[in-house]
């Protein structure tokens, strides 16, 4: 029963969020600031791992299907997990272990101060001034994030494909021909919706923290658990509504 009032809570919070008039003058730059803050932020720490996590599929897939099927098919192979479903979810996960906990430190340290009731005496919606620019940033720096792990993560595979046992020719054959516009778009799809959903958890939670630095800590955790749990299942949701037969 507290799970559901909390969905519940969590859905009202969202669309509050959402559907507030916007004032263009005021939550573009907002918006910048935090696109800045979150995603520019998290561009190394995505490169870094977008390297490992092409070597690693390179290896693996190969390890599988070398000898079992044309070569070609381990770049095909390679590619499609990364647009369908390594870069999104890899992605997701440490742009929420880093920007979730974040936004929730910020928002409940100053709803513990007292600033967010400061922000209402002044007639500032506190929605549209911390969680609509918050949310906002995080569902477009996301998929930026997404697409600069596949390809990083492509090159990768790439330079490793002859130690792997496949020429650079025949694995960049695969990776390129058999590779569809639906891959790239349905991974796109879902860095957008696990950006909204990571966005919302940081604010959601934050703006819940009452009671001293220890909710504060609780509401971080919360955080980051939750937007791992909601990665996973809009992941399932997206991969079931694009790429089932």
């Amino acid at each position: 029963m507290r799970a559901f009032t909390g969905a519940f809570d969590f859905i009202i919070f969202l669309g509050r969020s959402l559907t507030l008039p916007w004032d263009l003058r005021h939550t573009l730059p907002r918006v910048a600031e935090q696109i800045y803050h979150f995603g520019v932020g998290a561009v190394p720490i995505v490169a870094l791992a977008s390297v490992f996590v092409g070597l690693t599929t390179a290896v693996q897939t190969s390890y599988q299907l070398l000898g079992v099927v044309p070569r070609y098919f381990i770049g095909m192979g390679v590619g499609r997990m990364l647009l369908i479903e390594l870069g999104p979810v890899f992605s997701a996960f440490i742009f929420a272990s880093r920007s979730a906990p974040a936004m929730a430190a910020e928002i409940g340290a100053m709803r513990n101060s007292d600033q967010i009731d400061a922000l209402r005496v002044m007639g500032i919606d506190p929605y549209r001034f911390l969680c609509l620019p918050r949310i906002v940033a995080a569902t477009i720096c996301l998929p930026i994030l997404v697409v600069i792990m596949e390809v990083l993560a492509s090159f990768t595979a790439v330079i490793v494909a002859n130690w792997v046992g496949v020429a650079q020719e025949t694995f960049v054959y695969g990776l390129t021909h058999f590779v569809q516009v639906r891959d790239f778009v349905g991974g796109v799809i879902k860095a957008i919706i696990f950006g909204l959903f990571i966005g919302t958890c940081g604010c959601y939670f934050g703006f819940n923290a009452e009671g001293g630095a220890q909710e504060v800590g609780k509401a971080t955790t919360r955080a980051v658990v939750v937007s791992g749990i909601l990665i996973l299942f809009f992941d399932f949701i997206v991969a079931s509504l694009m790429f089932s037969r």
